[in-house]
């Protein structure tokens, strides 16, 4: 579905979503990294996502997505159908709402924004908050992976790297990306990739607002990273990359990728090439 024929648009500000918060098609998703936000105040009549929904919890790569079974449940618990037009955020600036939003465009339920900023700038725009909880309608959805070209799995990757047009963006820390830390049995980045951190995404004066979008497009084309390219984005476990994934969605990537598994996978493997 068409952004055209969304109630909001990709990126929408806390003054706009203020002024459909009584639209019966909008579901207003919490997924803060740290639960105790929700219960300080959310935007109102926003529902409550612990964000270890978004992972599949088990297996070599635990941070991979949930089945379709687990997905089902998850956005049935939450009320999600069809016609609902899904707005997330979180308390940190972009990557869990990310994730979510990037889980929602892999089962093709496109009618989605988020909410810019998160809770910070919704605080920072004087907004009214709501400490009272908000019980999601429980609905019948069946999750399907309609959309599995915006996932990438690290087979797929490592056949990729050599491919002209492709670019990988390490949303890690820059110490994690040179191999200087990390919680892994091999330290480094995937070849060829290129480090831009993704809080160097927002801007902190600003409510952590995404910065503004020419100034990022040059900073991305001075690594390497162009509208026209294949774009796949990781970090250590698609958390931080959920919000570099949503940046190139709004700058216009129209081949923006994410590889789940991202380097809680690829640093554990013995057969994945590693540069540092």
């Amino acid at each position: 579905m068409s952004s055209e024929s969304n109630l909001l648009p990709l990126i929408v500000e806390p003054e706009t979503l203020a002024e459909h918060l009584d639209n019966s098609q909008l579901l207003i998703i919490d997924v803060p990294m740290n639960a105790a936000s929700y219960a300080e105040g959310h935007v109102p009549g926003a529902v409550f996502l612990d964000h270890r929904r978004l992972f599949r919890g088990s297996g070599a790569a635990p941070c991979d997505v949930p089945d379709e079974a687990q997905l089902s449940d998850l956005f049935s618990s939450l009320g999600l159908t069809r016609d609902t037009h899904v707005v997330a955020y979180d308390d940190e600036g972009g990557g869990w709402a990310g994730r979510l939003l990037w889980t929602l465009e892999l089962i093709g339920h496109t009618r989605y924004s988020y909410l810019n900023g998160g809770i910070h700038a919704w605080r920072e725009a004087g907004l009214e908050t709501s400490t009272e909880p908000r019980d999601a309608t429980h609905s019948e959805y069946q999750a399907e992976i309609l959309n599995p070209e915006v996932s990438i799995d690290w087979a797929s990757l490592k056949e990729k790297l050599c491919d002209k047009g492709f670019a990988i963006w390490d949303a890690r820390s820059p110490a994690e990306y040179d191999g200087e830390r990390g919680q892994n049995r091999r330290l480094g980045h995937i070849p060829g990739a290129v480090n831009m951190e993704w809080t160097d995404a927002m801007d902190r004066e600003n409510g952590l607002r995404l910065r503004d979008y020419a100034e990022l497009i040059t900073e991305l084309e001075a690594l390497g990273i162009t509208p026209d390219m294949e774009v796949v984005t990781y970090c250590q476990s698609h958390h931080r990359s959920g919000l570099t994934w949503l940046v190139g969605k709004a700058l216009g990537f129209d081949k923006m990728r994410a590889y789940p598994g991202s380097w809680m996978e690829w640093g554990n493997r013995d057969d994945t090439p590693i540069e540092k």
